[in-house]
């Protein structure tokens, strides 16, 4: 029963610290929605953005738990705010991020690709509370005071912050690495299959030229038979003895 009490307490700390979390995210949110044309298409662009916008939810900053409603003026706000026509003084890197934008908006719009982004971030999160309750057993097997940096609500939203952008960062490498692959099996296959056709092609022009010089080649060993029989009737009327006369065998 102690243990089980344990782990509802523990959980409910764990909670209380995801809700800190997201309280703090929907905070910032917030305070960066107001930001200027210019800051947003900066924050977007900024360097690493790479991986920092494959999180759909980072990049509209919006909370995953979010209606498709909250989504849809969250889009429409920020696609204005970025949007080419409105930084004409800028339109290349305002289409670049306008294209994140709406990449983001689209994601988020297909339901399947909207939970693999979410249980990515329920990763990171989980990953962050199992390494805070290893270093907490190990300190208390150390005889240590059971304190971490992580219980710093602020210190636990960057490491899951930290450990999201990882997971989302190993997700994309691997699709490359997978896309990659297919791309060379489709080359590979594509050669082969250019490999098999010329192959054939060649079989078929050797076969048809066969076929059309086949009646030269009869005709030539029929000649060729012919002239033999001829000479060798000539050769045997050649050799043919001569007559003896009637006074030559008295």
């Amino acid at each position: 029963m102690a243990a089980a009490g344990g782990e509802s307490s523990s959980q409910s700390v764990s909670d209380e610290l995801f809700q800190n979390f997201y309280t703090e995210v929907k905070q910032i949110e917030k305070r960066d929605s107001v930001l200027t044309s210019k800051q947003q298409i900066d924050r977007l662009l900024r360097p690493g953005s790479s991986y920092f916008n494959l999180n759909p939810f980072e990049v509209l900053q919006i909370d995953p738990e979010a209606t498709d409603e909250e989504l849809k003026k969250r889009f429409r706000a920020l696609s204005i705010l970025v949007h080419p026509d409105k930084n004409q003084d800028d339109p290349e890197r305002a289409q670049k991020a306008f294209e994140v934008v709406d990449k983001s908006y689209k994601l988020l719009l297909d339901p399947e690709q909207k939970k693999r982004a979410v249980d990515v971030i329920q990763a990171g999160k989980e990953y962050v509370e199992h390494m805070v309750k290893q270093k907490k057993k190990q300190l208390k097997k150390d005889g240590k005071p059971q304190d971490v940096e992580e219980d710093d609500p602020d210190m636990f939203r960057q490491a899951v912050y930290k450990q999201t952008m990882k997971l989302f960062a190993e997700l994309e490498i691997k699709r490359k690495e997978r896309e990659a692959k297919e791309m060379h099996e489709r080359k590979r296959a594509r050669e082969e299959e250019i490999e098999a056709a010329e192959k054939a092609k060649r079989e078929r022009e050797w076969q048809k030229n066969f076929e059309e010089s086949r009646d030269g080649r009869v005709d030539s060993w029929r000649t060729f038979q012919t002239k033999g029989k001829s000479k060798e009737k000539k050769n045997r009327s050649f050799l043919k003895p001569p007559k003896v006369k009637m006074e030559q065998r008295e």
